[in-house]
């Protein structure tokens, strides 16, 4: 059942959403050759409590950690670990949530470590031009697969596939609320878009073949090829005319700086 929230209540998600901001921007700080995933993790539990907030992420459905930390092959939903050290050229998705005041936020971003390749560059520009074009037509009167073509299109015309088994979903009281919003489809196929809906458009875009297979941890999603993937992340509401995005990019911008992708 999808549960249209009230203004206040979408000022709580932004709040959390501005949390989680701030984190993945002291992250960002952190992401270098030579350093852990975990290393990135603990700065970024700290740092969300540090903001009065709950790491959403941290033993949901078991999960171990506070940060999904996915490099290169990885889709999505990568465990944090000492073991697993960055190293120059690779691509790093940062995927996490946050609870604050009953309601959640959600954000993901995929940064570059170091000099990266134009192809890996390629891949990163094409799947945030797609989550943008995914927001600009998730507005009142249209429907769920205006959203979901429009993120499929862009990635299959520039040759990169796009994820099936995860997708974007509907968030507030709970990190995963109805709709869930794929990222492929056919426009005017979907539920209507309505004001008041708050969703999470995040397309998992991989440079080969779509197909996945999951690690033994029961959660790392990895591409059957072992070629790269990226995923970004934006929650929106959903209005008259534009959506209002929830979540934002400026901070990471910031300390990225010319590396902002």
């Amino acid at each position: 059942m999808i549960t249209l929230k009230t203004e206040e209540q979408i000022q709580r998600i932004k709040e959390s959403n501005r949390i989680l901001g701030i984190t993945l921007a002291e992250v960002a700080k952190a992401i270098q050759p030579g350093v852990s995933t975990l290393q990135l993790d603990k700065i970024a539990e700290q740092c969300i409590r540090d903001h009065g907030a709950i790491p959403g992420c941290l033993g949901y459905e078991g999960f171990p950690a506070t940060l999904c930390t996915s490099v290169n092959d990885v889709v999505v939903h990568g465990i944090p670990s000492d073991k697993v050290v960055l190293k120059d050229g690779d691509i790093i998705t940062i995927d996490t949530t946050v609870l604050k005041d009953g309601f959640y936020g959600d954000f993901a971003y995929t940064f570059p470590v170091g000099n990266i390749s134009a192809e890996a560059r390629k891949l990163l520009t094409v799947t945030k031009e797609s989550l943008y074009k995914g927001i600009a037509q998730a507005v009142a009167g249209h429907r769920l697969g205006d959203v979901s073509n429009a993120i499929q299109v862009h990635n299959e015309s520039n040759g990169y596939s796009v994820l099936r088994e995860l997708a974007g979903h509907g968030i507030g009281r709970e990190m995963h609320e109805d709709p869930q919003v794929d990222n492929y489809g056919m426009r005017g196929n979907g539920k209507k878009l309505v004001p008041g809906m708050v969703i999470c458009i995040e397309p998992m875009v991989c440079q080969g073949e779509r197909y996945v297979n999951f690690d033994d941890d029961g959660w790392t999603v990895r591409t059957a090829d072992h070629k790269l993937s990226a995923h970004y992340e934006h929650c929106v509401v959903i209005r008259k005319g534009q959506a209002e995005i929830l979540s934002s990019y400026d901070l990471i911008k910031e300390v990225l700086k010319e590396r902002f992708i």
